[in-house]
């Protein structure tokens, strides 16, 4: 399994967890305009805990950079060589 597929693998159920929607299905272009309950607080709950699963730090200047799930992903690419 690539590395890119590890990383969504890992952010699947941190977002369907916080976002509170089982059936949440990640892809690139995924963004917080069509997610339901993807709000300023859950978008910060969603970077800690992506931060803490995936033992990374991100800095606002590279968050406010994300446009979608996919922007997300290259950053934990460029951050983390490997994801488990």
């Amino acid at each position: 399994m690539n590395n890119r597929k590890k990383i969504f693998n890992k952010l699947q159920p941190i977002f369907r967890e916080i976002l509170k929607d089982k059936k949440l299905i990640l892809k690139e272009k995924t963004n917080p305009s069509k997610v339901n309950n993807w709000d300023s607080l859950n978008h910060m709950k969603l970077i800690v805990e992506i931060e803490r699963e995936l033992k990374c730090n991100f800095s606002l200047k590279e968050l406010g950079e994300l446009k979608n799930v996919g922007d997300f992903v290259d950053l934990i690419q460029k951050k983390k060589t490997d994801v488990k």
